[in-house]
């Protein structure tokens, strides 16, 4: 199948770069980038809104709930935390 597609001259140079730096042609490199935008999954409803009002809300208190409550992860930053938890 052909697809034609009118394309700024500023993306063109760009797609065109990146082949260059893969080796590839432009219309294989292109084609390569549809295809794997087409086996991506569609965002569902959720994720295409903004959470609602009482949802931001929850998470403003949540941030502060710490420091009102002078609870400390002793240092360790989230990612440690979560990599000591793993078994």
């Amino acid at each position: 199948m052909t697809i034609t597609i009118e394309i700024a001259p500023e993306l063109q140079a760009e797609l065109a770069r990146q082949a260059a730096t893969r080796g590839m042609a432009i219309d294989a490199y292109a084609a390569g980038l549809l295809q794997g935008a087409a086996r991506r999954p569609i965002p569902s409803e959720s994720q295409l809104h903004p959470p609602a009002e009482e949802v931001v809300d929850a998470i403003d208190r949540l941030k502060s709930f710490g420091k009102a409550h002078a609870l400390s992860l002793g240092g360790m930053t989230i990612r440690e935390l979560r990599h000591e938890a793993r078994p």
